[in-house]
């Protein structure tokens, strides 16, 4: 077999690339296995983007199970998107991309490194999306469904953004952005799927797809949206909080994010099917709630108080359901708070960004139709997290925001979410769950946050 042939055979790849994937992975940010170790790896699909034995750097395309210790042997391991660049010697500008000297296999002799850190690389990728088409099990395709709709210039300045945590984003010219998604599951991302639906609707409040990438084999997976870059954008949690340090009340604000979830949630029950939930469905909706309530509870001792009066607000649904309480139920964004909303520059207009929902959550579960009141819950708890970022605490500022929120909301959809007490107090208390766990492991020092939440809403009747 020749070496050319053995690069393309993901089997062969392994020798090169599993001694020094071992060590690296578990450091990236968006990977979602930290505290278990990696016990080996499974390479489902490799693509030369730019020949690793070329004359310049090259581009391997890696889709890269991962197992670990502490699943079962039966499990395959989750899938993750690599884009590994390889030179024979690296330059110092791209030192912090190293992963490590190929020692072994094909690779032999080259240097591998985090591809997306290298502007010739990322450039090559805005290049693909340009021209739609297929290489080996990549899909490259353009949004057409608008006339007009513009073909990103080449020659774009690429730079990647810091900032990411779950997958990994680049900015081409200030005038783009790619998200690369890194932790894949089967079937279509939220993140395209809804706003390529919102821009056929002609809802104007979420950037247009542009372009995105695909594997068809096995999948299919969504790897990549192209989107135009809100430059000069800043997010309300930033605006939030720069209110509150300079004694402001926000309300006017609030409410004009009331105004422009509303117009999102309509312009989603227009384009996608709306189901009713009720009965059996609110059931299994509480069911999972105080699930997840009773494993965060062996997770944070904290919680533990107050976990019967929590499942109270669950219950509380179930029984609605019971007695024949039918809500509507359709696509929402899921992971809704004031990061998600970029106001443009000079007190422009805002818009709603990432729609993957919480990267946690099986793609099931965040595809699925849900009362639009989730989304409303996430942006209350929002409230709640900036207006206790202040020193002192300043609950008041919190609570003007929630209702202003409540009624730009209504004024628009035509219903008040606080018409709905027990869905949202169900929704707000399994957010405050969700986030009682994600700060006692990653922010130990921010747990009282959600945790003062937890009691008001244990209190509630």
């Amino acid at each position: 077999m020749s070496e050319a042939a053995s690069i393309r055979t993901p089997l062969a790849l392994l020798p090169s690339l599993a001694p020094l994937l071992h060590p690296w992975l578990p450091r990236q940010r968006w990977f979602a296995g930290k505290g278990s170790a990696v016990t080996g790896f499974t390479l489902v699909s490799a693509t030369e983007l730019l020949p690793v034995r070329g004359p310049g750097p090259g581009l391997l395309h890696l889709l890269v199970r991962v197992r670990q210790a502490d699943r079962p042997r039966s499990d395959e391991g989750d899938c993750y998107q690599l884009l590994i660049g390889t030179r024979r010697a690296l330059p110092p500008a791209l030192a912090p991309a190293l992963i490590g000297p190929a020692r072994q296999g094909p690779l032999r002799g080259l240097t591998l490194y985090e591809g997306t850190h290298d502007p010739r690389l990322a450039g090559l990728l805005l290049e693909r999306l340009r021209t739609p088409g297929t290489l080996g099990p990549l899909r490259f395709e353009r949004y057409a469904g608008a006339p007009g709709t513009p073909v990103p210039p080449g020659g774009l300045a690429a730079r990647p953004l810091g900032a990411e945590q779950s997958n990994s984003s680049l900015v081409y010219g200030d005038a783009y952005i790619l998200k690369v998604f890194r932790r894949l599951h089967p079937g279509h991302n939220p993140d395209l799927e809804l706003p390529l639906a919102l821009a056929r609707a002609g809802c104007d409040r979420v950037p247009v797809p542009v372009a995105w990438y695909a594997s068809a084999e096995p999948g299919p997976y969504t790897l990549g949206v192209l989107q135009p870059f809100l430059r000069g954008s800043r997010d309300g949690w930033v605006l939030a909080l720069e209110a509150l340090a300079a004694g402001d009340p926000f309300r006017a604000e609030a409410a004009e994010l009331g105004r422009v979830t509303a117009e999102v949630h309509t312009a989603l029950a227009d384009a996608l099917p709306v189901v009713k939930l009720g009965g059996a469905q609110a059931e299994e909706l509480a069911a999972g709630m105080a699930a997840r309530l009773e494993a965060a509870a062996r997770t944070v001792p904290a919680l533990r108080p107050y976990a019967p009066r929590l499942r109270a607000a669950f219950d509380a649904v179930a029984a609605l359901g019971r007695r024949g309480r039918i809500w509507a139920a359709q696509r929402v964004h899921g992971d809704l708070h004031l990061g998600q909303l970029l106001r443009g520059p000079g007190g422009g207009p805002w818009s709603v960004i990432d729609f993957e929902g919480e990267p946690t959550r099986p793609l099931t579960e965040r595809c699925r139709p849900q009362p639009a009141v989730r989304d409303v819950a996430g942006m209350l708890r929002s409230f709640d997290y900036a207006a206790r970022t202040h020193r002192p605490w300043n609950p008041a500022w919190a609570q003007a925001c929630r209702d202003a929120y409540c009624a730009g909301y209504a004024r628009t959809a035509g219903a008040d979410p606080r018409e709905e007490p027990a869905l949202l107090r169900a929704y707000e208390t399994d957010k405050a769950v969700y986030e009682a766990v994600y700060e006692a492991r990653h922010r130990p020092d921010w747990l009282p946050v959600p945790m003062a939440a937890v009691e008001r809403l244990a209190a509630s009747d």
